[in-house]
């Protein structure tokens, strides 16, 4: 995908999330971040990795899956250990990555774009077994989402992004 490319999905898909969720929820998503996090405020701002989709799309599941108390906190309050992590900072992280890496491939199923889970960790330390786990865990959370368990703003945004695609904007 060429970089130009990648900038008009990128633009469709905030595009698509601030029309939706601008004025409701007070939330705007921004591209061209260095380091994608979540600043709350008026509005709150979603913001995700230069121009990449896919870190537009997760940046958006994190932000379904938090829920009121979280989105008043700065990066809803969580936790990040940059790469190099532990074994047991790669576990915690996965732990709380299966859900919105779960929202994050349905997105990418209504855009027909390709999801691979993300394990964040460049010098990853994690054995074939973690990986896995993780894998069948973003399964499990898919097949409950699938069964009528997708949270409300996910729905809709999967929604628009399903018209969005039809119409070419986004391929």
């Amino acid at each position: 995908m060429t970089q130009a490319h990648q900038a008009v999905q990128a633009e469709a898909i905030v595009t698509a999330f601030n029309q939706l969720f601008q004025v409701p929820e007070q939330t705007v998503l921004v591209a061209g971040a260095s380091e994608p996090f979540y600043v709350p405020g008026a509005p709150s701002q979603v913001f995700f990795r230069a121009d990449y989709v896919r870190s537009a799309l997760h940046e958006v599941a994190h932000w379904c899956v938090a829920g009121r108390c979280r989105r008043a906190l700065p990066d809803y309050g969580y936790w990040y250990s940059p790469d190099g992590r532990s074994e047991e900072r790669q576990t915690a992280f996965f732990s709380v990555e299966a859900k919105p890496q779960a929202i994050e491939s349905l997105f990418c199923e209504a855009l027909n774009i390709e999801f691979a889970p993300s394990v964040d960790n460049l010098v990853m330390t994690s054995s074939d077994e973690a990986l896995r786990t993780f894998t069948d865990r973003i399964g499990a959370w898919r097949t409950r989402l699938l069964s009528g368990r997708l949270p409300h703003r996910a729905s809709l945004f999967k929604a628009a992004l399903e018209r969005f695609g039809g119409r070419g904007l986004i391929q």
